[in-house]
């Protein structure tokens, strides 16, 4: 009686956790392709700012073999220009 219940919380706890990554991924599909902040495609780099209060933001983007600078952003998917060139962008906390 004790295996049968044992092995019924395992088997239960299981299905449970594979319910649960499936419902993750699948849920992450579509969020995916355009997360919020700094993401690259195999060709250009963007920063996606997320917001649903039509705020702008002030991001530092990160440039290889030059400076690196600072830019204003509004809601939504910005390009920032090829990803051989974009090494990162974040938001430095204040608004535009």
């Amino acid at each position: 009686m004790r295996v049968r219940r044992l092995m019924t919380g395992v088997l239960g706890s299981a299905a449970l956790v594979f319910t649960s990554l499936g419902a993750t991924t699948a849920a992450a599909g579509p969020a995916a392709a355009n997360p919020c902040g700094f993401y690259e495609t195999a060709s250009d780099a963007y920063y996606n700012h997320c917001t649903s209060d039509g705020s702008r933001v002030v991001i530092k983007v990160d440039v290889a073999w030059a400076s690196d600078y600072e830019r204003c952003v509004g809601p939504g998917t910005t390009w920032l220009g090829s990803a051989d060139k974009i090494q990162g962008a974040h938001y430095v906390g204040r608004t535009c």
